[in-house]
């Protein structure tokens, strides 16, 4: 239990420190003392020199830091590296891979314990700790340097990673610097930072630099004021309810807002150029963690004190702020979880880019900014969103690569990429009014993906044949209650009205997973395997039949409606999600409404359904395979968890064998199918979904002139004879290098993405 209690205290000190320097600082001294040991160092490896670097010590010269390094094959040190494990020697010395360095001073030291650090499968560094006696550290003390290591090997790749940034140096902040997240939409964007982030929430509030120094302690002392006020009246309205020790709690609370306490010290940062938000956030989360690793059970609890306060002032700071964010015409809006709401502040003329720090390519938000046609880079766990305001960055979103104070030559390499995108785009809006047929003259229907009255301009202009999925969910997360019936008639009529006679296939309400209402909160440990989809529209009837009431009452008149269920996994769900459907159709129609029952289909998402889906397909009109779900289910990857990002691959061989499953199962009973999620997308796999016999590919209407002009390029039988080809190899990485090849035989790989530099 000590051992536990001195891990945690650790883990909490150095998520506290300020820069790598600090980090490591930390990390010797406290190690050594957990340990009682005579030295504890940590060696580090240098990505350009390839070489481990002395980076910190307690015990040894404080001289030979940064000054001593190792060879990737030399020493210890690169024994433990190289071997990935523990090395635990009682005569260090007389090791034949010892090396002595006469500037550390260890020559000393006998026992010898390193342990590798390492991140994503990457050795960092190796943390040792040595001592004079001659013993071999047992195996309590080594499984505990193996967890620390372990521990800290994040904050160790985090603190490397943003270590400029973090100082909030000026001059850092003109450093190029580089943070790779994966591709959320393609694209090109060069802008400045605007950071997003949920109110009063003092862990993810934006430090960025203060214009003008005066207003902003004038500002702040308003703020305090306010708090003040509320806290003495709030301890005379309680006064006759408590005794004079609770009474005291108050003063406290007054005393330390005062200038000597932490009202002192955040205004020392606002003096240093620091907003007040970022300064306050600063001191109190440092209270807070200070108070939160006391031994005193009393002084532990007064973290929660200090926190309550500086949330107080907090609100107070974002409630009163001179006015709403200031949105530069070419903004990059940067958030650790960017939220649809939060897109929807931004002036859509002025958002040129999105970079979130949490998620992954199929979070809800990224499918939004393809959507809205949006470069994107998400899943940037080691990006220092809160210092990067008003910073210039580029988005790489072709290859998940962020450049924050850009260099010239990155910055011409950029814009060069940028203007060859536009000539790109151009050149494929000629294929608008022309068919999506093969060579060999087999036609695919183009359909599109929507949720916003925006997409529907775009998806007409780029030669959409339909909707294949139109997400219901977004107008009710952009309100703050249940859209009325009528507000959903309205919406649904003005889809439909815009398409026809083309058809529009509505999904009824799908929240839950990563799509969260704010005003109908679901909280769950593992949403994903959660209450979503159908369960939760069938769990409230009343909400499902008045949506369902809104879309036939919408359609009249015009018949160019489908209504899709998802996240269907059972029949009995089915039956009753019917039922439901043909008793609103009943009552319209007793209200006078003449309207026929559309089209009913279901979305195939999760392994059950597809081992079900020829009898799912006898029960319904049309089948449509949601690929983003169903690949995430299949392969037990959480698609907006970005540590496992790389392991969710729509081109693995099982998602392509569940797909023609499908296939076949629908064709087999007569029924077409569709599938709407990102696969269609995507120029390669668009031949190899057509080849299995899809008779729709639904997807963003960025990406349907880049698919179109695919198709149009590559016979049918030639994709039969690829799809056949890929079905037999065993690696998902190996079937996208193959469509790839196949693409640049063909002259058409500039569809795919251009390199990095």
């Amino acid at each position: 239990m000590k051992m536990l209690n001195s891990l945690r205290s650790i883990v909490q000190e150095v998520n506290s420190a300020k820069d790598l320097n600090g980090a490591l600082g930390i990390i010797v001294k406290r190690v050594r003392e957990a340990m009682n040991t005579d030295v504890c160092s940590v060696y580090l490896l240098d990505p350009l020199t390839e070489r481990y670097v002395f980076m910190a010590t307690e015990g040894l010269k404080q001289d030979a830091i940064k000054k001593v390094s190792l060879s990737l094959s030399e020493g210890l040190v690169g024994l433990v590296a190289s071997r990935e494990e523990p090395i635990n020697l009682e005569d260090a010395q007389n090791h034949p891979r010892f090396v002595y360095f006469p500037l550390t001073g260890e020559e000393r030291f006998n026992s010898f314990l390193g342990v590798p650090i390492i991140h994503q499968r990457k050795v960092l560094g190796v943390l040792i700790v040595q001592q004079k006696e001659q013993r071999k550290f047992d195996e309590g003390e080594e499984a505990f340097l193996v967890t620390m290591s372990a521990q800290l090997a994040g904050v160790i790749a985090h603190a490397e990673a943003t270590g400029g940034l973090d100082s909030m140096d000026v001059e850092a902040r003109k450093r190029e610097m580089v943070f790779k997240g994966v591709v959320g939409c393609q694209g090109i964007a060069i802008g400045d930072v605007v950071v997003m982030s949920p109110k009063a929430d003092l862990s993810v509030v934006p430090n960025q630099p203060c214009d003008d120094i005066v207003e902003e302690l004038k500002f702040f002392r308003s703020c305090i004021q306010a708090v003040r006020e509320d806290i003495e009246s709030l301890g005379k309205k309680l006064a006759s309810h408590l005794n004079q020790e609770e009474r005291a709690l108050f003063d406290v609370y007054l005393r330390m807002l005062d200038d000597g306490a932490i009202g002192g010290e955040v205004e020392t940062l606002i003096k240093k150029g620091v907003n007040a938000q970022g300064a306050l956030s600063e001191v109190i989360l440092s209270h807070v963690e200070t108070f939160s690793m006391m031994d005193d059970e009393y002084l532990r609890e007064r973290a929660a004190d200090v926190k309550d306060l500086g949330l107080r002032v907090l609100a107070y700071l974002q409630e009163s702020e001179c006015s709403e964010l200031d949105y530069p015409d070419n903004t990059i809006l940067v958030g650790e979880e960017l939220t649809a709401s939060m897109l929807g502040e931004v002036p859509k003329d002025k958002l040129v880019g999105i970079i979130s720090v949490q998620g992954s390519s199929n979070s809800h938000v990224a499918i939004l900014a393809r959507a809205m046609d949006i470069p994107t880079v998400m899943g940037a766990v080691d990006l220092p969103y809160k210092q990067m305001g008003k910073l210039n960055v580029v988005i790489d979103g072709y290859n998940g690569v962020v450049y924050s104070a850009p260099s010239a030559e990155r910055l011409k390499h950029y814009q060069r990429i940028y203007h060859e995108d536009k000539q790109l785009i151009e050149g494929l809006d000629a294929l608008t009014d022309k068919p999506c047929v093969t060579p060999d003259n087999h036609n695919v229907a183009l359909w599109v993906n929507t949720g916003l009255m925006a997409d529907v301009f775009r998806s007409l202009d780029r030669g959409a044949e339909g909707v294949g999925l139109f997400r219901t969910e977004i107008p009710f997360l952009l309100r703050e209650r249940f859209p009325s019936e009528e507000e959903q008639r309205i919406i649904y009529r003005e889809q439909l009205e815009a398409f026809a006679p083309m058809v529009v296939t509505m999904r009824t309400l799908d929240v839950g997973g990563d799509k969260s209402l704010p005003y109908f909160p679901i909280e769950e440990d593992n949403p994903f395997l959660g209450w979503r989809g159908i369960r939760v529209t069938l769990d409230h009837p009343e909400i499902f039949l008045v949506q369902v009431r809104a879309m036939l009452k919408a359609s009249e008149g015009l018949d160019n409606l489908r209504i899709m269920l998802p996240m269907v996994c059972n029949m009995s769900e089915l039956e009753s999600a019917l039922y439901l459907i043909h008793r609103a159709h009943t009552e319209i129609e007793e209200e006078g409404f003449n309207v026929n029952l559309p089209p009913l289909g279901v979305m195939i998402e999760v392994p059950a359904a597809v081992y079900q889906a020829k009898s799912i397909a006898q029960r319904v009109d049309f089948l449509s395979v949601g690929s983003n779900d169903l690949t995430q289910y299949l392969l037990a990857v959480d698609r907006n968890n970005s540590r496992v990002a790389d392991l969710y691959h729509s081109f693995h061989p099982a998602v392509l064998q569940a797909l023609q499953k499908v296939v076949d199962a629908a064709h087999e009973v007569g029924k077409p199918v569709s599938i709407c999620g990102e696969l269609a997308g995507d120029p390669g796999a668009a031949l190899l979904l057509m080849a299995m016999g899809f008779d729709i590919l639904s997807m963003s209407a960025t990406n349907l002139p880049k698919v179109k002009s695919v198709i149009r390029k590559i016979t049918l039988d030639k994709s039969k004879q690829v799809l056949a080809e890929v079905m037999q190899m065993d690696d998902a990485h190996v079937i996208m290098s193959h469509i790839e090849l196949l693409l640049e035989q063909e002259g058409i790989s500039r569809v795919f993405r251009p390199a990095a530099v």
